[in-house]
């Protein structure tokens, strides 16, 4: 896809571009500036994406964010029906989780979830055992190690992990991908809805102090959000953007590595930042 067909998720500490097909192409973890283990942007499939969308190619899509937050909603449309897909990371705890949810809005839609995890840009493949009955599935791949919970039995075949569900109105299956170093264990679970709420208010907040008002205050706080998102929570550094090894033009040689705090670009955002009432984001 177009990289105007992605949008962005993260958590200040890290940032996933998710597609309008409901794939996620681009996710480097844990940190901004670590190695992929969602890397199909810069290659193909097999160097690691996760899709989740209706069945067949027969749906039509529109997406918005939800108002003054990180948490992105894409509607399917389909003949059957209609669903929504929410794609968030929660504000980082010990730990870095990536939450879908689906939640079905009209009719009964069938549903596929399908990925391939692999770290290292695609260069490790994962060692992956289910347990939980197929709801738990665990990847480990030398210092890294990921734990999907799934809402429903996964299988794991040719390299790829896939379910297929159906959702009727008022039902929602939430999926939860998280992160951590595989000498550790996750030390909890999450809570899908609970979390939800949390990264919502805590971007409401946070979108509550802006400054501007007026006609342009909803594009502006919109385009804050976004310089938010790539700040490094950490030590208040602000990345120029999430993603690597893009070139300007086909062919061309500028194709740098955007994942690291340029000082240009990080006093630009700051000074547009203290435009809109934020002084405490340049304090140390």
């Amino acid at each position: 896809m177009r990289i105007e067909d992605y949008a962005l998720i993260g958590d200040c500490h890290s940032a996933a571009l998710v597609g309008r097909n409901g794939s996620i192409d681009w996710l480097c973890w844990p940190r901004f500036d670590s190695a992929a283990c969602f890397a199909a942007l810069l290659g193909g499939p097999e160097n690691g994406y996760w899709k989740i969308a209706p069945a067949g190619s027969g749906f039509s899509v529109s997406r918005r964010y939800l108002p003054d937050t990180l948490i992105l909603e894409t509607e399917f449309e389909t003949a059957e029906g209609a669903v929504t897909l929410l794609d968030f990371m929660p504000v980082r705890s010990l730990q870095s989780d990536l939450v879908r949810m689906v939640v079905g809005k009209r009719g009964r839609v069938a549903m596929e979830s399908e990925g391939v995890l692999r770290f290292d840009y695609g260069a490790s493949v994962p060692w992956i055992t289910l347990s939980e009955g197929g709801k738990t599935l665990r990847a480990v791949a030398g210092p890294d190690l990921a734990l999907l919970c799934s809402p429903v039995p996964l299988e794991n075949t040719e390299r790829k992990t896939r379910a297929r569900f159906e959702v009727g109105a008022g039902e929602t299956f939430a999926f939860v991908l998280t992160y951590t170093s595989s000498h550790l264990e996750i030390s909890q679970k999450i809570d899908p809805r609970k979390a939800l709420e949390e990264t919502e208010a805590f971007w409401k907040r946070w979108s509550a102090r802006c400054s501007i008002g007026g006609e342009w205050g909803g594009p502006v706080r919109r385009s804050l959000i976004t310089l938010k998102a790539l700040t490094y929570a950490p030590t208040g550094g602000i990345v120029a953007a999430p993603t690597t090894s893009l070139p300007e033009s086909i062919g061309g040689v500028r194709n740098w590595d955007y994942r690291y705090c340029w000082l240009r670009d990080a006093t630009l955002t700051l000074l547009a930042l203290m435009d809109a009432g934020y002084y405490d984001e340049i304090e140390f």
